[in-house]
């Protein structure tokens, strides 16, 4: 069973990296991570390109808010179950 994980940033430098971690650490076999970043202007994106190879889809792009960004995310997202 594949589990998406969406993670909307905007901003995140501060917290992100702890964020992209906590994911990286979990043992389950089939996790797909999708980031949904509204452009950020901050360093949110150059924590993200050093854990690229760690997320399997990244949209960085202005959006109408958090829950337009989560809703990109399930449109991409192919797991069986889908977390925030």
């Amino acid at each position: 069973m594949k589990i998406s994980i969406i993670t909307a940033t905007f901003n995140s430098a501060a917290t992100l990296g702890d964020c992209l971690e906590s994911i990286a650490r979990q043992d389950w076999p089939d996790i797909e991570h999708i980031v949904i970043d509204g452009a950020s202007q901050d360093q949110t994106l150059d924590i993200i390109r050093q854990r690229r190879n760690q997320i399997a889809t990244l949209i960085s792009e202005p959006d109408d808010g958090i829950y337009a960004a989560l809703n990109k995310g399930i449109q991409h997202a192919t797991g069986e179950v889908i977390g925030f």
